[in-house]
């Protein structure tokens, strides 16, 4: 029993180690929110989380979008993110990598989608 329940506490403790791991947001500015506007020049709908890369007037971006599960049950559909669809994000820049945001809601064909 005793090796059993040891065995859970490794699993909880490697679970919520991975789970803070991945969500390191403290490295996206939070204190200067972006607006983006721009078209949609590739995407992806899966896991850890979506994201597209948006081609602004100035540059192109790389923008975290939420788990697909929650673009899914917030009506935010892979067809939505279509190449060529344009896109206005808002959200936090990535501290390190100066072409990489976190979004924090989106809007595509005239609907807002909250991601966080």
């Amino acid at each position: 029993m005793n090796g059993m329940l040891g065995s859970i506490g490794l699993s909880l403790l490697l679970a919520a180690t991975a789970a803070f791991a991945h969500h390191g947001w403290s490295e996206y500015d939070s204190s200067n929110p972006l607006q983006l506007n721009g078209t949609i020049e590739e995407s992806g709908y899966s896991h850890p989380h979506g994201f597209v890369r948006l081609k602004t007037q100035d540059k192109t971006w790389n923008v975290v979008l939420a788990p697909p599960s929650r673009m899914e049950n917030r009506g935010l559909s892979r067809d939505m993110l279509s190449v060529g669809n344009t896109a206005t994000v808002v959200g936090y820049q990535n501290r390190n990598k100066p072409d990489e945001m976190r979004a924090e809601r989106i809007t595509v064909d005239g609907k807002t989608t909250e991601l966080r």
